[in-house]
């Protein structure tokens, strides 16, 4: 029989439990998991151990190193925490106990006897479920450590207490994960090149000449991550893929005009975007850049060049879909110099 969730006498104990407790071996939410677990591919310190989620792929693009992650569309953000299977009935002893093993302080044992009914005496699991060991496991929550460390709320909404979940059986609660949460969980670890665009003239133009700008396309290939759990009878995977799609130029100042003139440029059959200077292209336009109408003075103008990246994923049974689109970008600095005019 799979039971999911906790009574709530047991978890109100639990909680005042945690708030009397200094030791890191309770949840440091209030009405959380009684355990201390992230999202990461470590241990703490030997102790609990965190996500058995496992990350791996492209994460930077062809010929290009990862530099940073970009940021989504809209106000869209990945799970801050989830639930995911952790324990064998054996493993769940031994953390059980573990994690019991503290000083004693007020309320404390009153909190420990509930939970020992609740896990251990049939109120409602017989010793950890031991004699259904090889049919389930045990899950519990997990959450984005940086967003825990934030103090991000949404990091703390996972409080189901550990429950059993038979082989086979799917979790009803909220935020179990499933190849979507593996999809949403993979965006946020991709890692895409830098936008550095190559001008022409370089570093320093003048006002009213055309600049031309363009990127490599050995630098902008699709970048792809991969989620996996594969713990006990629990085997998911998604793969998320960022294609870049366009190139957004900002002069940095008003006074400048783009190419095109909506500012987005995009990439070409072979990956890059915009087309290189060459010698006898000074009258024509070019289809990606700037001409700056003044002078920078003293000083440079900060190019941005930002790309849009779409995103898309695929995961276990045929699931997929798309996510939001990102974007990422980097400055560079630009000196525009006035014409100077010789009379004679």
């Amino acid at each position: 029989m799979t039971k999911v969730g906790s009574a709530a006498a047991v978890g109100t104990l639990v909680i005042a439990c945690t708030l009397l407790m200094s030791s890191a071996a309770f949840a440091k939410d209030p009405g959380g998991s009684q355990f201390d677990v992230s999202g990461s591919n470590e241990t703490d310190s030997g102790q609990t151990l965190e996500s058995r989620i496992v990350f791996r792929g492209s994460t930077g693009g062809s010929g290009a190193e990862e530099t940073g992650q970009f940021t989504p569309a809209g106000d869209w953000t990945p799970p801050a925490c989830w639930y995911e299977p952790k324990w064998t009935p054996a493993e769940f002893s031994k953390e059980f106990q573990k994690q019991w093993d503290i000083p004693h302080a007020s309320g404390v044992g009153e909190a420990y006897a509930l939970s020992k009914d609740y896990y251990i005496n049939g109120e409602p699991y017989e010793d950890f479920n031991k004699s259904e060991s090889g049919k389930g496991l045990w899950w519990d929550a997990v959450r984005d450590k940086s967003r825990e460390e934030s103090g991000d709320p949404a990091a703390f909404a996972c409080d189901t207490k550990t429950f059993w979940v038979e082989n086979g059986e799917t979790p009803t609660v909220e935020n179990a994960v499933t190849p979507k949460i593996l999809a949403d969980l993979a965006y946020s670890r991709i890692k895409v090149p830098d936008t550095e665009v190559t001008l022409a003239p370089a570093n320093t133009t003048k006002v009213n000449l055309p600049t031309w700008a363009w990127l490599d396309g050995a630098k902008f290939q699709d970048v792809s991550v991969t989620a996996s759990l594969d713990v006990g009878g629990v085997n998911l995977q998604a793969t998320t893929t960022a294609k870049p799609i366009a190139l957004r130029l900002e002069p940095g100042t008003s006074d400048a005009e783009v190419y095109p003139s909506s500012g987005e440029c995009t990439f070409n059959d072979d990956g890059s975007i915009g087309e290189p200077y060459a010698k006898g292209k000074a009258d024509q336009s070019p289809p990606c850049g700037i001409r700056y109408l003044r002078s920078s003075g003293d000083g440079s103008f900060k190019l941005r060049a930002t790309i849009t990246w779409e995103v898309s994923w695929t995961g276990t049974g045929g699931a997929g879909g798309d996510l939001p689109n990102g974007t990422f970008g980097t400055e560079q600095n630009v000196i525009v110099q006035e014409i100077q005019a010789v009379n004679r």
